[in-house]
């Protein structure tokens, strides 16, 4: 991450130093790679969310938008109880699937885990 910032803002002040006309204002270029470096920091944090967003949900089960396959990939789900986690939907927790009964305490814990309510 910190090489993917140093890259852009090295890109970024290249850009702005080496394409410029070689008269131009000390003041402008300060400015201009000021908002380079802002522009820089904006989007490397866009990158950064992004890469925790995917790591929260990296091989996880959303239960309320999951397919009757990917419920079965699931230890302990079978067809016909991934039926009816499906027709229990939305689900605020996934440990609703425990409050409701979908499944054991027992096979719960073995996918708690793996599966996320969002």
């Amino acid at each position: 991450m910190k090489r993917t910032l140093f890259f852009t803002l090295t890109l970024a002040l290249f850009t702005v130093i080496g394409c410029t006309p070689a008269q131009r204002n000390p003041d402008a270029i300060r400015q201009d790679a000021a908002k380079a470096t802002a522009d820089a920091k904006q989007d490397a944090k866009a990158v950064v969310q992004g890469v925790e967003d995917g790591l929260k949900t990296k091989g996880q089960v959303n239960i309320n938008n999951a397919t009757p396959d990917q419920l079965e990939a699931l230890p302990g789900i079978d067809a016909a109880r991934a039926r009816r986690i499906i027709a229990g939907r939305p689900y605020q927790s996934p440990d609703d699937l425990v409050k409701r009964r979908l499944v054991a305490k027992a096979e719960y814990d073995r996918i708690a885990g793996q599966v996320v309510a969002q």
